[in-house]
């Protein structure tokens, strides 16, 4: 039976960080799962038709992946989001995956997305508390942190905010979330990091790839960007220009959530059948 593993991001037209990031990822599992076929699709469809236009690059849509790998005839289907939370780019990967294209194969799974489960034993794992580990080894002692996540209308945007719960819970009340869309905003931030008198803060990428609102909007001179803000507030600033998927442990935590799919791990779990019945 042909088999394929689908990486699916929202994607980035920055070559460097892209590499950096998604590419290691894929390699990573390359050299892990040997009888699949490796594949990969973007969610933006912007960043898509720009790649293609300026750089004659060609990335599948997940559409466009799925629909391949059918007519090759792949069989059974891996699908492993590198999204950061459940959110509106996770249900299209979802949705297209496990609704709109489910009758195309004898078997199709999706992977979690990086913040998904928060457990405390081992009924139900804790990607949360994995996510503030992993992050303690690319921040050094002492260090003030603003990570600047991207933000959601979704109601997934709660991720942020419980994660923000969490790093206190780790000890880590050096490390605050403002997101370039929603709360918690970056006014928030600032009045914390203000109230605690810190002149310094380091500003990193809590995103899976350094890419255009990591450029801009995080570093940029624009009088909006978080780096003018917290300047402007007379707060130093120093700029960690990496995103989380040049993280090893966060590439290993992505790794665990593709392996729990194809195992059908907390398949179940937090699901329910109510309302559902046959009459």
């Amino acid at each position: 039976m042909k088999k394929a593993i689908l990486v699916v991001s929202f994607g980035t037209s920055y070559e460097e960080t892209r590499k950096a990031t998604i590419e290691a990822i894929e390699n990573k599992i390359k050299d892990i799962y040997k009888d699949f076929e490796i594949r990969r699709a973007f969610t933006s469809h912007i960043i898509i038709n720009k790649l293609k236009k300026v750089y004659n690059m060609q990335v599948d849509t997940p559409e466009e992946a799925l629909e391949k790998l059918a007519k090759e005839g792949f069989e059974e289907i891996m699908v492993q989001p590198l999204h950061l939370i459940p959110g509106e780019e996770f249900d299209y990967v979802k949705n297209t995956s496990t609704h709109k294209y489910k009758k195309l194969f004898k078997r199709i799974e999706v992977g979690r997305p990086l913040l998904y489960f928060k457990g405390e034993d081992d009924e139900m794992p804790d990607d949360y508390t994995l996510m503030a580990r992993a992050l303690k080894h690319q921040i050094k002692n002492g260090e003030t942190v603003l990570l600047m996540g991207h933000g959601s209308a979704h109601y997934a945007n709660a991720v942020y905010a419980c994660f923000q719960c969490v790093l206190e819970d780790e000890g880590m009340n050096n490390v605050y979330i403002a997101n370039v869309e929603g709360y918690p905003y970056i006014d928030r931030a600032v009045g914390l990091i203000k109230k605690q008198g810190i002149k310094e803060v380091t500003l990193m990428p809590f995103m899976l790839v350094a890419g255009d609102h990591a450029q801009n909007d995080m570093a940029g001179d624009d009088d909006d960007s978080f780096k003018s803000i917290l300047e402007s507030e007379g707060i130093k600033t120093k700029i960690y220009m990496h995103g989380l998927g040049e993280n090893e442990k966060v590439q290993n935590i992505y790794l665990t959530h593709l392996q729990d799919a194809m195992d059908e791990k907390y398949k179940s779990l937090g699901k329910t059948k109510k309302g559902m019945d046959k009459k």
